[in-house]
Order: C-alpha cells, then sequence, then structure tokens
C-alpha cells in the first residue's frame, strides 16, 4: 500500500508530509534529508501489513533517520526492526556500534536498545519490516545484545533472502490468505536469528521451535536447485533425517511433496508471465528445479488439469 509519494505533494510541504507518515508508521522518530541534484526533496513509503509483521519499502533521496529512548517515552510504542539497504550505500550506528550497510547486510535493532539510526547518501532503497517486541517473545536483553551480532548468526542470510522475496512479491500476497502466516514465519525467522547469538540452552529450545519455519524458507531460497532434497535439508539444519520428518509431520507438511507443488505453482507463474514468453517452456522447467521434461509435464497436468503448453496457450504466450 502506497503511504506517501513526494511527487504527488507540493515541494513546500514534502518534509512535514514524510514526518508525519513515519510518525504514524513507526511512532515518534527524527529524520534529517538530502535534496537529490535538481534540489528536490523525494520520498516513496510503501507498507504492507503481514499479521504481526509491517513491512516498509522506502525509496528516494538520502536520509537519515534516528530513534532514541526519549521515542520511546514519547508514545511507548516498543519495536523490533530488520532492515537492509535494497539500493545505495547506507549506514547503520548504535550506541557505540558502527556499520555499512548494503544490499548483501541485515541490520536489527530495537527502539528500547537506546539511540539507534539509519542512513544512506544519494538515491536509494531501505526494506525493512517491523514487528512489536512483545511478539518477538524474547528477552529485551537478549534482543539488544544481538544487535551489533547478527551479521555472526547463521540464520542471517536465510532471513536476507525472505526479505527481499517478500518485497518483491509484497502486493500479490498481503492480500491473500497466507498473509498472517507469511508474517508468522517472518517473525520465527527473527526469533531464531536472535536466539542463535544467545547461551546454548536457549538457542536450542528456540531452533527445535522454529526449525520447520527455517527449514520451509530454505526450501524457498533454493526451489531451482535440482539438487534440493530432504537429506540435503537436514545436513544443512544440523539434524537427522528422522528429525526433520519428524517436525514436517508435526507441522502438516509432507516436504517432497511442498517442494514439488512450491515449484509447479512457480513455474506456472513464468509460463503465464509476458515478461516470459521468449524463454522455452523446458527452460522455465529447468529454472525451478525439473531435469526431466516428461515429469515436469506431467506433475504439471496432474496439478493443473492441462499441460504446460496449453497452460501457455490460454495466457497467449506461447512462443515455443
Amino acid at each position: 500500500m502506497l503511504l506517501l509519494d513526494t511527487e504527488h505533494v507540493p515541494p513546500a510541504d514534502r518534509v512535514e508530509a514524510f514526518h508525519a507518515v513515519a510518525t504514524g508508521a513507526t511512532g515518534a522518530s527524527s529524520a534529517e534529508h538530502e535534496l537529490d541534484q535538481r534540489g528536490d526533496f523525494r520520498k516513496r513509503v510503501e507498507a504492507w501489513t503481514f499479521g504481526p509483521v509491517v513491512l516498509f519499502a522506502t525509496t528516494g533521496s538520502g536520509m537519515r533517520y534516528w530513534q532514541t529512548a526519549r521515542h520511546l517515552r514519547m508514545d511507548s510504542w516498543n519495536t523490533v526492526s530488520v532492515i537492509t539497504q535494497a539500493a545505495g550505500r547506507g549506514g547503520f550506528i548504535w550506541n557505540d556500534h558502527q556499520q555499512v550497510v548494503t544490499a548483501d547486510d541485515l541490520v536489527l535493532t530495537s527502539k528500547s536498545a537506546g539511540y539507534w539510526e539509519t542512513r544512506w547518501s544519494g538515491s536509494g532503497t531501505s526494506i525493512a519490516f517491523m514487528v512489536d517486541a512483545d511478539q518477538v517473545g524474547l528477552p529485551e536483553r537478549m534482543i539488544h545484545s544481538a544487535v551489533p551480532l547478527i551479521a555472526h548468526s547463521p540464520v542471517t542470510p536465510l532471513l536476507l533472502s525472505h526479505l527481499r522475496a517478500l518485497r518483491l512479491d509484497a502486493d500479490r500476497l498481503v492480500d491473500t490468505a497466507a498473509a498472517a502466516e507469511i508474517g508468522a514465519s517472518t517473525l520465527a525467522l527473527t526469533r531464531a536469528m536472535v536466539a542463535s547469538l544467545a547461551e546454548r540452552p536457549v538457542r536450542r529450545s528456540v531452533a527445535e521451535e522454529t526449525l520447520l519455519v527455517r527449514v520451509l524458507a530454505y526450501v524457498r531460497t533454493h526451489l531451482g536447485d535440482p539438487g534440493l532434497t530432504p537429506a540435503r535439508v537436514a545436513a544443512v539444519h544440523n539434524v537427522s533425517l528422522r528429525s526433520l520428518y519428524r517436525a514436517c509431520e508435526a507441522g502438516g507438511v509432507g516436504l517432497e511433496q511442498w517442494i514439488i507443488r512450491r515449484r509447479l505453482e512457480a513455474a506456472r507463474r513464468d509460463l503465464v508471465d509476458p515478461g516470459h514468453a521468449h524463454r522455452t517452456i523446458d527452460a522455465i522447467a529447468r529454472s525451478w528445479g525439473f531435469t526431466s521434461p516428461s515429469h515436469f509435464a506431467r506433475r504439471f497436468r496432474d496439478a493443473y488439469g492441462v499441460t504446460p503448453r496449453a497452460c501457455r496457450a490460454v495466457a497467449g504466450a506461447d512462443t515455443s
């Protein structure tokens, strides 16, 4: 959902409009802004709600945004945020900790953790999600201690991939029945990332609690890999194959069929997308982990009642 596009706001009112949107969406905060090469203030802010999680995308000219303990006292809105710099080169400061933030980095912060700020110069895009701290279900002290350490968490790359994918498909996913479940999965990955940096008993407990969420997030990220098997998934997550199947069974998930179904859904989206009209059916199938054209055609027909070629023809994109 579009919260603000300053192109539609008189130049003299743009900074005030941004501050109003930022305060309404994230609570009390402060910001400073750069002007672009034309001397304009530009910002586009979008937000999507997935259950307990609110996803934000902010694009435009450079800015510096910060929250402090004083802001928390102003509205008592204690939140945890996870941020990446999707475009441009940004920075993050938390008390005495400083780091560069690029599209390959993730930042964790909490409004109760003291002073923190994010920034970028020039044109940039920040992607972030925010959740109430109580929803994370971990002690504040544990969250605060994880802030400067998350680059060392084995869960961080998984959460970063999840965040990127969620932003790319947010408009479609936000209105589906799965939106709340997606938010719960995002929250569970955040909890697992923080807990992975804590003491061993906590790590073990949260790792067991979030195993299925982490497994499914990993599988979504690697659907195009034909070598994706339950044995490999178990090895990556340092559990036995039996433990993996037990977690899947408890969550009502048949892993092999879940993988096939998600691959078929992704292939079907590409088949009917005019943007992929130049690609052959076999190329699309291979890109989603199907190494045998006949196997793909059979599974596709079983799932959708039509062949891949017929599905593409109905969409008007048949070029193969």
